[in-house]
């Protein structure tokens, strides 16, 4: 387990290392996400939200508690849970915003061109459109139009071609005075400057949009929200816009459009009534005018004009039955009127008129009915006959009138055979007064009528007075706690969320990228890569360098030669001296190009600056470098491959003295055979190395690549020692294991070692302390010179 943790924290700090090596990337990065941040919230146009809060009055609320079984199947609340849900419905509705829209001329905007972006004008435009054409024409005109002041009393006109004004040709423009009257396609229009401090400047860039309502009801529709608390009735209004005090006006003016149009709701209720009412008075007038002259015309026939000396003939008893006689009456008549208001099907509203009848159960039944016609309308303003809820409360409607004819119809009935039964009893006392003459008992019938005709008048004259009464007594629906208002701080951009996103962005995007590019990269870069997959003996890295500087000199100090010092150092302590022979040091790769004949001349040529004798034998045939390495102009005319084919040539004949170094010779590869794993198959080879084994400290042989071909493997049998060269950056780890695990394990190359090639100098640790990556001498021929 420790070894297991102590493996996670190396290769977490091995991340973190390898992220820390692209600081300067990362910091980039970082930099141009912040700017980028800047720039967004410089130029971004800040949003601004607006608040209210309402509470929604609950007019049919009943005091009493539900029942159990209401509870249990829809919950204590589930009533006005469902209310508070179709007022929201209401208020954010379309046709409710697009009164808004209209009230408040939302969709004639105003702006401020400027050099970069443009600035909207809500309150106090500078410029005042006057329309010859109608409203509803004005809110269909989809139109832009481009204005640049010229003057106090000028100004220009463009057409609309998608460009900004400070892109125009003041040429182009069309010349007007204020208060001109221009022809357009929706109708004439007049411009007038605003007044005082609010009046155009000279020169400025103003652009004036006409949207469509159309348009602006989704688009707000959209940016009003509302929320409650379950079982509140308390609603909380909110609205986000780039101007706080227009978020302010819309929201003030919602809930004004709201009320309104529940008081007109409630308002058609009584109309309803009051129309009803007036058509029954216009009827019964003209039915008592006709009563009054009948009764005129028989006194005047029959001159019946001393009745009161008659009086004393009519009993206490006839006169109380006739009063029940014409309450009966009326009733029955207003019965009537009420059956052909229910069965009546052209009707504007299906709404009834309340307390036409002295009957509390007709009375509650007609309120009832009247506000389940009002919650439809309501609801049908937004929705369609299709509704489940519509259909519902169509349902409802059709039951309650069918109670209500049946109620009406008993009523009726009721009321016949008590009117009759008052027929009866006045028959009766009238026959005791066989006195009375047929004249006068005709004049009473006619006056009868005339009391029912009166009584029903003055009675329907009550009624709609109440009506009248009643009709500017309604309240709204909605209680504002709150009125619209606004913190005047943008709720968007946030800066501090802004910068904190592009900080993380910044950060992420490099780092995210150099993390993954590190899970899908197979390279190896340093030491620690090559040791993880490999279990082979690690002898050392060269540093990369510039082409230039292809080898290391006697009085170097750059971090190449420390590190070919150090290479020297390491070799010799893994090969024991054996007096009087050669260490015969071979150097090898995977693939060409890891720099194989590079670190066998440096590290020959570093061995011969500590004054040892070094052979350096190119027997990579097959692409010989050293002499290029060598700057060696003059190619040797003999070399390897033709001492191996021609048996006449002695082994001093293909060495080659180097005249700047002494201590240093060359066999370069020779003329490039047509067989090149054959030759080296040669006894010949074995000859050269026996002659040379004790002439020389150290033999430095170039071999071919390991991977490529099979010519190392049939010279390894000569070799103290193999140099595995892996050239970073630049081999796949899986070719690695592949090939140079599997020779160290079957041991076909003797004491072979790593050495990794072309390391970064960050990676290695050269480059600091004294001396390392600097020249003492360098520094003091300056230090000379300066003075």
């Amino acid at each position: 387990m420790k070894s297991n943790s102590k493996l996670a924290n190396n290769e977490l700090k091995e991340q973190f290392e390898l992220i820390l090596s692209y600081w300067k990337i990362i910091s980039l990065s970082l930099i141009i996400a912040i700017f980028l941040a800047y720039t967004f919230l410089r130029y971004e146009t800040p949003q601004y939200k607006a608040n209210a809060t309402i509470k929604i009055k609950d007019e049919k609320q009943s005091q009493k508690l539900p029942s159990l079984e209401e509870v249990t199947s829809k919950g204590l609340f589930a009533n006005g849970s469902n209310q508070i849900i179709d007022e929201i419905e209401v208020i954010q509705s379309r046709s409710l915003m697009n009164k808004v829209i209209k009230k408040l001329n939302l969709n004639i905007q105003y702006f401020s061109q400027g050099q970069i972006k443009e600035l909207e004008i809500y309150k106090n435009p500078p410029l005042k459109l006057n329309f010859f054409a109608r409203d509803s024409v004005i809110h269909k005109v989809d139109t832009t139009l481009y204005i640049k002041v010229v003057s106090a009393s000028k100004y220009l006109m463009f057409k609309d071609n998608g460009k900004s004004l400070l892109d125009r040709d003041e040429s182009l423009g069309k010349s007007y005075n204020f208060g001109d009257r221009i022809k357009t396609g929706f109708g004439d229009l007049v411009i007038v400057p605003n007044i005082g401090k609010h009046a155009p400047m000279i020169g400025s860039n103003l652009r004036v949009s006409i949207v469509p309502v159309r348009k602006l009801v989704n688009r707000y529709q959209k940016r009003l929200n509302i929320s409650s608390e379950s079982g509140s009735s308390v609603l909380k209004l909110e609205f986000n816009d780039n101007i706080p005090d227009r978020a302010i006006d819309i929201l003030n003016q919602v809930i004004r459009e709201y009320n309104t149009d529940v008081i007109l709701d409630k308002e058609s209720v009584i109309q309803v009534t009051s129309d009803f009412i007036d058509n029954r008075l216009q009827a019964v007038s003209k039915e008592l005018k006709e009563v009054d002259f009948t009764a005129e015309q028989l006194q005047k026939q029959n001159k019946l004009t001393a009745l009161s000396s008659q009086a004393n003939l009519y009993l206490e008893s006839e006169k109380a039955t006739e009063n029940k006689i014409n309450t009966t009456a009326n009733t029955i008549e207003l019965i009537g009127y009420l059956k052909n208001e229910i069965s009546e099907k052209n009707k504007s509203s299906d709404l009834l008129p309340p307390n036409i009848i002295s009957d509390a159960n007709i009375s509650q039944v007609t309120k009832t009915h009247n506000e389940l016609v009002a919650q439809r309308d309501r609801l049908l303003k937004n929705s369609s006959e299709q509704n489940p809820i519509v259909i519902n409360l169509n349902n409802q409607i059709d039951a309650l009138k069918d109670n209500l004819s049946n109620s009406l119809d008993n009523m009726e009935r009721s009321s016949k055979i008590t009117l009759n039964n008052l027929n009866r009893e006045e028959a009766r006392i009238r026959g005791q007064i066989y006195s009375a003459p047929t004249k006068e008992r005709q004049f009473r019938n006619i006056e009868r009528q005339q009391g029912i005709k009166e009584s029903l008048y003055l009675y329907l004259l009550q009624k709609r007075e109440e009506s009248a009464i009643s009709l500017g007594m309604f309240s709204p629906n909605a209680k504002t706690i709150d009125q619209g208002y606004s913190s005047y701080f943008p709720v968007s951009p946030n800066p501090m969320l802004t910068y904190l996103g592009a900080i993380l962005f910044g950060l992420a995007i490099p780092i995210g990228s150099i993390y993954f590019l590190s899970l899908l990269d197979n390279k190896i870069h340093k030491k620690e890569d090559l040791v993880k997959i490999l279990d082979i003996p690690y002898l050392g890295d060269i540093p990369r360098t510039s082409k230039k500087a292809k080898l290391v000199h006697k009085v170097d100090y750059s971090p190449k030669a420390e590190a070919f010092r150090i290479l020297r150092s390491n070799i010799d302590f893994i090969l024991a001296q054996e007096s009087g022979n050669s260490k015969k040091i071979f150097i090898t790769s995977t693939t060409a190009q890891e720099g194989k004949s590079h670190t066998s001349t440096n590290l020959a040529m570093s061995i011969s600056f500590s004054e040892k004798s070094v052979l350096l034998i190119e027997s990579d045939i097959r692409m010989p470098k050293i002499l290029d390495y060598l700057n060696r102009k003059d190619k040797a005319e003999k070399g390897l491959t033709d001492f191996i084919a021609d048996k006449s040539i002695k082994p001093e004949d293909v060495v080659l003295k180097t005249e700047e170094n002494s201590f240093l010779d060359v066999i370069p590869s020779g003329t490039i055979p047509p067989n090149p794993s054959e030759l080296l198959m040669s006894d010949r080879l074995n000859t050269l190395f026996e002659y040379f084994n004790k002439k020389y400290d150290y033999i430095i042989v170039d071999t071919s690549a390991v991977g490529l071909v099979s010519d190392t493997l049939l010279v390894s049998k000569y070799a103290d020692m193999f140099i595995y060269v892996v050239s970073a950056d630049n081999i796949d780890k899986r070719q690695l294991v592949r090939i140079a695990q599997p020779l160290y394990e079957e041991n076909r190359l003797p004491n072979m070692a790593l050495l990794l090639n072309g390391v970064k100098v960050g990676a290695m640790g050269y480059g600091y302390g004294y001396g390392y990556g600097h020249n003492p001498q360098k520094n003091k021929n300056k230090k000379e010179s300066v003075i």
